[in-house]
């Protein structure tokens, strides 16, 4: 009488720990949450209350801001991503595992929107960094 095989198990099963290469330290970065507070559009807008350290993505338009936040948290579509600059129009806020927050700043240089849209995205973004006691890096 032969044993019964147990059913192979997929190689990504969402309770099995990432593998680790050998020689290689395990990932530093575990998301076990991961929530969308909300944008702020403007410079006296809403904004998020908490008592998290913040994590900012600054950057000219269309470097890949919300495509390293998306990696980092190792998520697809957290952070809006397209082709076209200037997509990401508020500062966006992701609190990660309660621990954290990262924050999605508009781009700037080469977004395809009017100059004076634009014009208001500088006093937003300039304002966010002056008024954000828990910004850290």
């Amino acid at each position: 009488m032969s044993a019964a095989k147990p059913p192979a198990r997929s190689p990504a099963a969402p309770s099995d720990p990432p593998r680790v290469p050998s020689g290689a330290s395990p990932d530093p970065l575990v998301v076990r949450s991961l929530e969308f507070l909300g944008p702020m559009a403007t410079v006296d807008g809403w904004r998020p209350t908490h008592e998290l350290p913040e994590i900012a993505f600054a950057g000219r338009s269309n470097v890949g801001k919300s495509s390293l936040l998306n990696a980092l948290v190792r998520r697809k579509a957290v952070a809006r991503v397209s082709k076209t600059p200037g997509r990401t129009r508020e500062i966006n806020f992701f609190s990660v595992n309660d621990a954290f927050v990262l924050v999605d700043l508009p781009g700037y240089g080469y977004a395809r929107i009017s100059k004076t849209r634009q014009a208001e995205w500088r006093p937003l973004i300039e304002g966010f960094l002056r008024r954000s006691p828990a910004l850290r890096g």
